[in-house]
């Protein structure tokens, strides 16, 4: 038995699966691929599920989220829990931009997210930046940073009556001053030309359109309004009323 062609067969078909592994782990990643993959990890908050969790970050990585905290994937992974009882929703990408090059690849991106809370209906929006690296031959989140875009507050009601003792000029410093003014029964501050309204979102507190922070009036002991307050962040900044 000739068994020379057989072993010629079977290093050959060796071969073209180890070229077939090589070109699976050395070609390049798609935009397509990066979605994805991206799409499978927000498909499994949902549920709970941390296996592409544990799959497409790096053991090194670094993950900052929305609300501040910085965690390594031990942390991350022990993070994905399902949601409670009474509680369902999708997160979708959209707005996907990327630079990819030799072995690194930036994904970035929008999240829609829409959640059911007991038959509440509510939805936020988020940005997420992902740096994807390929090491050993296997492409892996290396650092990720999301973000949630500012929405204004639902207008609530305001009272016209109280107008009166907010119209003043107020000053921060010399030569830096607000004038509070009424127009009907619409509230406006106006600083350096530019005049802005000022929506209620109770009927002591303010905000102005796609701008971040609020805007109260400070009674004094006697009763009056004495400051203008501009709040962010929890932080003030108290322009004092002159007239």
């Amino acid at each position: 038995m000739n068994i020379r062609p057989l072993l010629f067969a079977v290093s050959f078909a060796m071969f073209g699966f180890a070229a077939a592994q090589s070109a699976t782990t050395d070609d390049a990643i798609s935009q397509d691929e990066l979605v994805r993959r991206t799409q499978e990890l927000f498909d499994a908050v949902v549920p709970g599920n941390s296996e592409p969790w544990k799959k497409y970050f790096a053991d090194d990585c670094i993950f900052s989220d929305e609300k501040g905290r910085t965690m390594n994937k031990a942390a991350l992974v022990a993070d994905i829990k399902p949601l409670p009882s009474g509680y369902s929703g999708t997160i979708k990408i959209a707005k996907v931009q990327s630079i990819i090059h030799e072995e690194t690849a930036i994904l970035s991106y929008d999240l829609d997210e829409t959640e059911t809370v007991f038959g509440q209906k509510l939805a936020a929006r988020y940005h997420g930046t992902d740096t994807w690296l390929r090491r050993n031959g296997t492409w892996q989140i290396a650092a990720s940073q999301a973000m949630r875009y500012y929405e204004d507050p639902a207008v609530g009601q305001a009272d016209p009556k109280k107008f009166a003792d907010f119209i003043a000029t107020y000053e921060l410093a010399p030569g830096q001053t607000k004038t509070v003014s009424i127009e009907g029964e619409k509230l406006y501050v106006e600083r350096k030309g530019k005049r802005e309204q000022l929506l209620p979102e109770t009927s002591d507190i303010f905000f102005r359109k796609r701008v971040e922070g609020r805007v109260l009036f400070r009674y004094a002991d006697y009763g009056k309004v004495d400051a203008l307050i501009d709040r962010r962040n929890n932080e003030d900044i108290i322009w004092r009323k002159t007239k």
